[in-house]
């Protein structure tokens, strides 16, 4: 996870679930202060979550949500975003990232696979979070995604969001322009939409929306329950952790 600064515990609502979820949160942990992470971050959540899980563990009644202003901050998700799968499957995964992060590019095929294996159960939210002061390239590359978006929609988004993250993680610096060909975009059109960067306000919302949810880094995930309690997912789990997390969450029903 890449980070513009030193991070805050995140907030995490005590959750029926909490002990499966405290489970997830451990288990992704070892491996994400390893290889996915330069800082301990996550440290502090895992820390909060089993100590909510062993709280809930030992009370008969029904546990009471913990205030987390920073998750309650997260925009609604709604048509105008991009989202793969249904705005109204159960569970929701709002993934803020940037596009020339390492760690995204490596958390873009889990997510893809947890699509695959949780079709109709499972919408994953793309919005935008360039750490400028790392990756001088992935606010101009955000810009040329939305005007990809502009010209072929939902789809095209996505199809051009997946052909630069797979460029990204086999080690190249994707080529904006080419990828637009790609996916069929009209290139004069395009290149009026980045050379205006009429989609700057929409990027800096999305980004302006990160910070208030509480990112410091990138990837940085919050998955919204069917009941709609929310918790934070910091750097690029593993596959395991985030299935673990997300059949936590399908669990916390309305």
């Amino acid at each position: 996870m890449e980070q513009h600064s030193s991070p805050s515990a995140a907030s995490v609502y005590a959750l029926p679930a909490a002990i499966v979820l405290a489970g997830a949160l451990i288990a992704g942990a070892v491996l994400y202060t390893g290889a996915h992470s330069s800082s301990p971050a996550l440290t502090g959540n895992v820390a909060a979550v089993a100590g909510t899980a062993g709280k809930t563990a030992g009370q008969r009644g029904a546990p009471q949500p913990s205030p987390s202003p920073a998750l309650d901050g997260l925009r609604k998700v709604t048509k105008a975003d991009h989202i793969r799968g249904s705005v109204s499957a159960p569970v929701k995964v709002v993934e803020f990232s940037d596009m020339d992060c390492p760690f995204c590019a490596r958390f873009h095929p889990t997510m893809q696979r947890i699509m695959q294996e949780y079709k109709g159960k499972v919408a994953w939210v793309y919005r935008h979070y360039p750490l400028d002061s790392l990756h001088p390239g992935a606010r101009p590359a955000a810009e040329a995604a939305e005007c990809v978006a502009e010209q072929k929609g939902n789809d095209g988004f996505w199809q051009y969001a997946d052909k630069y993250f797979a460029a990204r993680s086999s080690g190249q610096q994707p080529d904006l322009d080419k990828l637009a060909m790609e996916v069929g975009v009209n290139m004069d059109q395009f290149s009026k939409c980045r050379s205006s960067r009429k989609y700057a306000k929409r990027v800096q919302e999305d980004a302006d929306d990160a910070t208030a949810s509480g990112a410091r880094g990138t990837p940085y995930s919050v998955v919204i329950a069917p009941n709609g309690q929310k918790f934070s997912l910091n750097g690029a789990q593993p596959y395991e952790a985030v299935r673990r997390m997300i059949d936590a969450a399908l669990k916390l029903t309305k």
